[in-house]
């Protein structure tokens, strides 16, 4: 009989070896790891993550995990949770784009959480990183779930139960009952990302990998959960309407040759340069390099964005993204943050404080600004995640700007230099310049690694 998917998950992440994984995978891996807890200490003090820690603080673990930036131990599934509202917050962390998009690096809350709480060496966290990226990223290959009106955090609660049984080290059997317990109870609804957003928007995952967690918990424990999962009578696949078709073959054991090597998909995603939603980065630069040529944002009549589907779809259609609200709304407006980077001809973190997105010189701003499809955009994606910005000044000139691929893009990455210096811009004004050289330290040495303990340590933001 034909394994289930379930299955066939379950075997690839139980042979999964550190060994098998190629020397750019592993470099992948700790530079996804150094920019998430930038993007996590970035934004610990923002008030869902105030939220989250007051929350979890509640409860304390004798042999749990760490939230990160403090000392504190809870049950591993509430420290995921914490810390990944951390990570994903600012959406700064980084990006997969496909028939489903996702921030593949939100599992890495879960994988810090679970590590930490078995005592796991870093060349195992490093493993279950990149299979946990493996999972998500194929997911996302397979099939669109927003476009049936579910979450991309759905996915996710496969790949951080994967990974957390990795860590734990659990059978075949386990393993595929940790698969089964996330999924029958890990469906989110996309609503979480249209009109006026929440703050659930930035902590949706942080409750997948909450959830992946404690399935794994449970069945490490002996719980059993339903299946197939994916293509039972009333499985994943006929509740959210979605064929995963082949995807199956793609986790074949042993793997199948490929130029990159297994689990290799960490190679295919993106780093983000400027704190706002991935589709607008190119936008973003276009506006930057227009802003150099214009001596005054009040010289502009006008301004045009041509872009693909995907971007007008999720962040370029919507009324109240032309008068954002909140933060979330904010980082989700190509409008806004496209007149913004003109505007104030940089991208920071104080572009998405209520004092800047509410003002209402930049809603009257935002009147002159229109967003239109283009055709060639969108047959380009997601290989192209490109953007064309044209500003009309008021003297009848009109300025253009193509941008294809944004510094950090899978075919445009950062250098491990300026990836520091991210992470370095946002950790340096809390932990000063001698922590960070010591985390940083660290994660370039974390194969090396026998336990998170002196990394929490490092961490703390008190």
């Amino acid at each position: 009989m034909t394994k289930t998917l379930a299955h066939q998950l379950a075997e690839y992440g139980c042979a999964l070896r550190f060994e098998d994984l190629t020397p750019a995978t592993v470099h992948e891996v700790k530079r996804r790891v150094i920019d998430s807890l930038g993007c996590a200490l970035g934004a610990w003090n923002e008030e869902p993550c105030r939220v989250a820690r007051k929350v979890a603080c509640d409860f304390s673990a004798k042999n749990g995990a760490t939230m990160i930036g403090t000392k504190h131990q809870v049950p591993p599934d509430w420290a995921a949770f914490a810390t990944g509202c951390c990570i994903r917050y600012f959406d700064y962390n980084d990006t997969y784009l496909s028939k489903e998009p996702a921030h593949p690096s939100d599992n890495l809350s879960a994988v810090l959480a679970v590590a930490e709480n078995v005592g796991a060496k870093g060349r195992e966290i490093i493993t279950a990183t990149a299979l946990a990226y493996e999972v998500q990223c194929r997911l996302c290959d397979a099939a669109s779930i927003r476009a049936r009106g579910w979450d991309h955090v759905t996915y996710g609660v496969f790949s951080t139960a994967l990974a957390s049984a990795k860590l734990m080290q659990l059978d075949l059997e386990k393993t595929r009952h940790a698969l089964n317990i996330a999924g029958v109870a890990g469906a989110a609804m996309r609503q979480a990302r249209v009109g006026e957003l929440s703050h659930w928007k930035g902590v949706a995952f942080a409750n997948a990998a909450r959830h992946g967690v404690y399935s794994a918990l449970l069945a490490r424990a002996g719980m059993t959960g339903p299946g197939p999962i994916f293509e039972g009578q009333m499985g994943f696949e006929k509740q959210l309407g979605v064929s995963l078709g082949n995807v199956a073959e793609k986790f074949a054991v042993p793997p199948v040759p490929s130029e990159n090597g297994p689990a290799s998909m960490i190679l295919n995603t993106s780093i983000k340069y400027w704190p706002a939603e991935y589709h607008s980065q190119s936008a973003i630069e276009a506006a930057l390099f227009l802003r150099d040529q214009i001596d005054s944002p009040s010289q502009i009549s006008a301004v045009l964005i041509e872009s693909h589907d995907a971007s007008v779809d999720i962040i370029g259609s919507e009324p109240e993204k032309w008068k954002p609200e909140t933060r979330e709304t904010a980082d989700h407006s190509l409008p806004y943050i496209t007149a913004i980077a003109l505007i104030d001809g940089e991208i920071t973190e104080t572009q998405f404080q209520p004092k800047r997105f509410a003002d209402p010189a930049i809603w009257q701003f935002l009147e002159k600004v229109r967003v239109e499809r283009n055709a060639e955009l969108s047959a380009l994606y997601p290989d192209a995640v490109a953007n064309i910005v044209h500003v009309t000044l008021k003297d009848g000139r009109t300025l253009r700007k193509r941008v294809d691929y944004p510094l950090g893009n899978a075919k445009n990455p950062l250098s491990d230099v300026e990836l520091e210096g991210k992470f370095l811009r946002l950790v340096r004004p809390s932990l000063g310049r001698d922590r960070c050289a010591e985390i940083l330290e660290y994660v370039w040495r974390l194969e090396q690694q026998n336990h998170l303990s002196h990394l929490m340590k490092l961490l703390r933001m008190s």
